[in-house]
């Protein structure tokens, strides 16, 4: 039995390891050079998701990395002095973001990853996208949620960022592969 908790636990970790890394990309065998995926995660769970929304885009995936990590500590949401409640309640704070920027002219759409903060887009989120000249470039929220929906975090980036082509976000709880291949091919095949 300890065998096996041991092995589940170091796929979960290897998992999270993708958005853990400092702005690691990585490309995928399949590649489509045109397409990021960005996520920021905290926990691991949203970077689980973007390593199948990687696979089925065949993007470029790419990890949003705060230069300080955030502690458990600081992701306690019930002490309204914790570093992410300090952040989430100035809209104008911006986390530092570890490594170098992309070269964000190769990208023509980007599948943008996050956990649901606040009802909002974590602000270091923010942070990734004053990097880069949007303008054009066309948009896919998705998000991991314990319990908001994607749709007010998705609208207030589209209002903070409108030279971009904003894509319905989704919530990806809990979808199996072949629900997120389909989401993904909706999304290319209403952008050609």
């Amino acid at each position: 039995m300890y065998k096996f908790v041991l092995a589940g636990v170091s796929v979960l970790f290897m998992a999270a390891a993708a958005c853990a890394q400092p702005n690691q990309t990585m490309n995928n065998t399949s590649s489509n050079s045109k397409i990021l995926v960005a996520c920021f995660s905290a926990t691991g769970t949203t970077a689980r998701i973007a390593e199948r929304v990687a696979a089925a885009t065949g993007g470029t995936l790419y990890a949003i990395t705060p230069a300080e990590p955030y502690t458990s500590a600081d992701l306690d949401w019930t002490d309204k002095h914790s570093r992410s409640s300090r952040e989430m309640n100035d809209p104008k704070a911006r986390p530092e973001i570890a490594g170098k920027s992309l070269d964000m002219t190769r990208y023509e759409v980007i599948f943008l990853g996050y956990p649901i903060w606040w009802d909002l887009a974590p602000r270091i989120v923010e942070t990734f996208l004053d990097r880069y000249d949007l303008r054009g470039k066309s948009i896919i929220p998705f998000a991991t949620s314990g319990g908001s929906g994607i749709s007010n975090s998705a609208a207030a980036l589209k209002k903070a960022y409108p030279e971009a082509k904003w894509h319905q976000g989704r919530l990806l709880n809990r979808v199996g592969d072949a629900e997120i291949r389909d989401w993904v091919e909706q999304i290319l095949k209403a952008e050609n």
